[in-house]
């Protein structure tokens, strides 16, 4: 079945809506476009052996999929978006947001269950449809 655009958009929303908490705008964008090029670079690295952007071992979306849970998971982020950074030349760039700012994404439990629910990117909801018949 063929993930509907209006599927895709509702998961991303809710995931970046977890990921905001109470954080400004400004600041959030920063958060939001570094997990949204992670997955597109590590997505399109899987698809085309010749792209652009290097993604090393260490260094892929699927890498901070695997930190769900990890009470250091904001660190973790943090280098493996470092990992990516540095095999191509993007440090200073990509790497900007900071994954471990209690201020920004709470302390300790809060952060490790905020930052633990961005598999909601990988995962669109898909509404289930009830058929008039049964």
């Amino acid at each position: 079945m063929a993930l509907k655009k209006s599927d895709l958009y509702s998961s991303l929303w809710a995931g970046a809506n977890e990921l905001r908490g109470g954080m400004d705008a400004s600041q959030y964008k920063d958060y939001v476009l570094t997990l949204l090029f992670m997955k597109y670079v590590t997505d399109k690295a899987k698809s085309d052996p010749d792209s652009l952007i290097d993604v090393p071992e260490g260094g892929s979306f699927d890498d901070m999929l695997a930190a769900k849970g990890d009470v250091e998971i904001g660190d973790r982020f943090n280098k493996i978006i470092g990992k990516l950074a540095a095999a191509n030349g993007l440090r200073n760039v990509i790497d900007q947001a900071d994954f471990n700012d209690a201020e920004k994404l709470g302390n300790g439990k809060e952060m490790q269950d905020r930052l633990s629910k961005l598999d909601d990117l990988q995962r669109p909801r898909v509404r289930r449809i009830k058929s008039r018949g049964g």
